[in-house]
């Protein structure tokens, strides 16, 4: 088993800014874990490719949480490989499959209301960007704890950044594929995006929760591999 990191470059407001989705490689099957914004299905696709990978051999999707640049994708690589299997935390899985209102459009709705004028143009168009989400079903809902992946790889609950999020922790390669939960900045592990957080206090116990993994690798999806 191994994990690859995908760096996945692309532009946004002029400048040039990229992701990092984790490929998990186990018995010559492939994981995706978050799939970026809408239509960044063939940017993963070819990262994929690049790393000499069939993508006929993707098994699984995992979603970290309900944003928009984790799971932008997500109805398009099920809507092409509808033989994947999804899985993320039973409670964004309300979010992800429409069931609930998600927590990310709630918040920016409620902050559209006292934004700044200069403001308010962006708040508008990010709420138009998560109404855009299509809804999909999870094939597979998880909880804090659960082994996956052929007991390979436990799932972490890191709620904050949203209530349900997810890490996951690879106790085989001292690795934790982070989402969210934290970032990768100036060679350091650090909440990610503050500003955002649903509840910041959780973020930080989260933090700390995956801080306190016997890790040595973290794939972070903003800021990229942290090697401690």
């Amino acid at each position: 088993m191994k994990i690859v990191e995908l760096p996945i470059e692309f532009e946004f407001n002029g400048q040039k800014n990229y992701i990092y989705p984790s490929l998990i490689i186990l018995n010559n099957e492939l994981t995706l874990v978050d799939t970026g914004y809408t239509n960044f299905l063939t940017l993963i696709e070819n990262e994929i490719s690049k790393n000499e990978y069939e993508i006929r051999r993707l098994k699984n999707i995992i979603i970290t949480h309900y944003d928009d640049d984790h799971i932008g994708s997500l109805y398009a690589f099920k809507e092409k490989y509808p033989w994947i299997n999804i899985i993320a935390s039973a409670i964004e899985s309300t979010y992800i499959s429409g069931e609930v209102k998600s927590e990310r459009l709630m918040q920016a709705e409620e902050m559209l209301k006292n934004m700044p004028n200069k403001k308010i143009k962006f708040g508008k168009w990010f709420i138009q960007q998560l109404e855009n989400l299509k809804h999909v079903s999870i094939d597979e809902k998880v909880l804090d704890g659960d082994m996956i992946l052929d007991n390979k790889c436990r799932v972490v609950a890191t709620p904050g950044h949203t209530s349900g999020h997810i890490s996951l922790y690879f106790p085989s390669l001292k690795s934790v594929i982070t989402g969210d939960a934290a970032v990768n900045e100036n060679h350091e592990l650090a909440i990610a995006n503050p500003y955002f957080c649903l509840n910041i206090e959780e973020a930080e116990q989260s933090l700390r929760k995956i801080k306190n993994l016997k890790a040595e690798t973290y794939y972070c999806y903003h800021g990229g591999k942290l090697t401690l």
